[in-house]
């Protein structure tokens, strides 16, 4: 008898089979998997054009220019050590640090650095240091953004907004 049932049990799961509509497997995905897929869907190519239109739109009552020498703030500094004269070909220009990416005005005063850069550019690139120490100096917000990360838009309004007020 229970030999009979199986046989039954299997001829009418294979007729239900046959019959049903067949469900779309898809494997099922974790929170962060689903997260990751979605991020990568706004992907941000260009950060400067993405950051010019925040900073027009978010900040209107700050006029921007990008790409600011450090040395247009900052003026001329000494070359006490002569290394332009001793060492031209070599790298010692980065003694006026990295240009700043963008610089924040009311008026014709600068109020504020905006700095972009990947990787450990602004813990560890000496150039990206000796910007934020003359924006310091200069006693101008310096506000940084790694460019691997999303960077969505509120976050970074929030961020502009509180190193603006500090």
């Amino acid at each position: 008898m229970s030999l009979l049932k199986s046989i039954i049990k299997a001829v009418v799961k294979e007729v239900l089979q046959e019959n049903l509509p067949q469900k779309e497997e898809r494997p099922i995905q974790s929170a962060s998997t689903q997260h990751r897929q979605e991020s990568a869907r706004e992907t941000i190519t260009d950060f400067p054009a993405y950051f010019s239109e925040i900073l027009g739109s978010e900040f209107p009552q700050y006029s921007t220019k990008r790409n600011v020498p450090v040395t247009e703030l900052a003026g001329f500094a000494n070359d006490e050590f002569k290394l332009y004269e001793t060492r031209p070909l070599q790298s010692y220009k980065a003694e006026w640090g990295a240009p700043y990416t963008f610089v924040l005005y009311q008026g014709e005063a600068p109020v504020g650095v905006v700095m972009l850069g990947s990787g450990t550019s602004h813990s560890r690139n000496v150039k990206y240091l000796i910007s934020r120490m003359y924006a310091k100096k200069m006693g101008l917000p310096y506000i940084n953004f790694y460019t691997q990360y999303p960077n969505k838009r509120a976050y970074v309004v929030k961020r502009i907004k509180d190193f603006m007020n500090a």
